[in-house]
């Protein structure tokens, strides 16, 4: 026997499920084309994406919309890996591991710095969105590093952010990622010296 469309909690799910993919893959398709250019036109990001103008619209009602979610999006992402990984990995692996995440996160960040400073900078503009989520998820890695003796004690998340601001001087146009993983390694290299379990 078939149910009523307006039974509750029957046919909503899916439909759920169907506009969070349409809103991630806006999503993943903008940060990538605003990445290449600060001012493609929304209608090329809704194409390329799949999906309708009235679709893109409800989702994301201005371009300033749209790039303060992606750089929310991409923090949020970024944040939430640090406990995923480390239900998986030892402490230390983890935390490198995220380390290319953050990697990955500072040249998104860096290639839509034009889209950002677009729709941050007129009067009445919004904020740019902070990191603490991006702080938090440094510091419980730290501590699980810092416990499990893997790395010397007392590394605040400040310090760590201190120590691999390099990451924001390397070009996302060009060949980043040997050198992000360059930087990466020495600055994990130091973490490392002086552990208590070395």
């Amino acid at each position: 026997m078939g149910y009523h469309k307006d039974a509750p909690g029957r046919a909503e799910p899916p439909q759920r499920a169907d506009a969070q993919r349409n809103r991630e893959r806006i999503l993943e398709v903008a940060l990538t084309e605003l990445t290449r250019a600060a001012d493609t036109p929304l209608s090329v990001i809704a194409k390329k994406a799949c999906v309708g103008q009235g679709t893109f619209y409800r989702n994301f009602p201005s371009r300033e919309a749209l790039v303060l979610e992606i750089y929310r999006y991409e923090m949020r992402q970024v944040a939430a890996s640090a406990a995923q990984l480390l239900s998986t990995r030892e402490p230390d692996r983890a935390l490198r591991e995220w380390m290319d995440r953050l990697a990955r996160f500072a040249m998104a960040k860096a290639g839509l710095a034009e889209a950002i400073r677009q729709v941050t900078s007129g009067p009445g503009s919004p904020a740019k969105p902070g990191h603490s989520a991006v702080t938090d998820a440094a510091e419980l890695l730290l501590r699980a590093c810092e416990e499990a003796g893997t790395i010397r004690p007392g590394v605040t998340a400040e310090d760590f952010f201190l120590a691999i601001g390099g990451l924001w001087q390397i070009d996302p146009a060009g060949d980043w990622q040997p050198r992000a993983t360059w930087l990466l390694d020495l600055v994990m290299d130091g973490l490392r010296a002086g552990a208590p379990g070395r």
